[in-house]
């Protein structure tokens, strides 16, 4: 492959960020599913705290059918695996078909939950083939630069929900030195200042210590200049 273009970098780096929020979104929805079906709580309304999006649901049986699969829902996992696709589909060239087609079989997969009685197995093969797409992009894209721009929005999408979710800072470290590596050596132009900044907030916080986890998301929304 040749010099990437920036539409192409941003397609890919994009492509990284939404097949991330997929796969941790559907982890987080189950566990939201799960407690709504042991009648917990109507707890979707925390859900979307927590996300940052907004709770336009009338009750839980709303959240359930429209949260995973109504497209016409911009939060919705649906509509996030379609800008991963649409994506994927213009990278055709770059990306290759036989890891494109993991992401059309994760389409198929989340189209069968829709309409499932058990739709939380289906959504398990949607993960199932996000994973699969992360894993065959290692072995079917030649080119490095391509790899590392994919795995940087993952890896960047990674700590941006992990911080919403206020995950403890040892697996915001972890995520930071990942993103790190790949960032750097994806070419993407990105603020320097931004990641001292993004590493001092993660890093510099002692085990007793609560991240200030706004500005850390603050930090990572502003870090690559795609």
């Amino acid at each position: 492959m040749g010099i990437i273009s920036l539409e192409q970098t941003n397609r890919l780096y994009w492509l990284g960020r939404y097949s991330e929020r997929v796969y941790t979104t559907i982890r987080l929805y189950s566990k939201c599913y799960d407690q709504m079906i042991d009648d917990i709580g109507d707890n979707y309304a925390d859900f979307c705290q927590m996300l940052e999006i907004p709770n336009i649901y009338q009750d839980k049986e709303d959240f359930n059918a429209r949260y995973g699969y109504d497209e016409t829902d911009p939060n919705s996992i649906f509509s996030n695996l379609l800008r991963a696709y649409d994506n994927a589909i213009v990278l055709r060239e770059e990306i290759g078909s036989e890891t494109l087609s993991y992401i059309q079989l994760a389409i198929y997969a989340i189209n069968k939950a829709k309409i499932s009685r058990a739709p939380m197995l289906e959504l398990q093969n949607v993960e199932d083939n996000i994973l699969a797409f992360w894993g065959i992009a290692d072995d079917y894209i030649d080119s490095e630069t391509t790899r590392n721009i994919i795995k940087a929005g993952k890896r960047i999408e990674r700590i941006d929900l992990y911080a919403r979710l206020k995950l403890d800072t040892k697996e915001l470290k972890k995520e930071l030195h990942r993103m790190e590596s790949r960032l750097i050596k994806s070419g993407m132009k990105y603020d320097e200042n931004c990641l001292d900044t993004l590493k001092s907030l993660i890093e510099g916080k002692e085990k007793y210590e609560a991240a200030d986890y706004r500005s850390i998301v603050g930090s990572v929304e502003s870090l690559v200049l795609v």
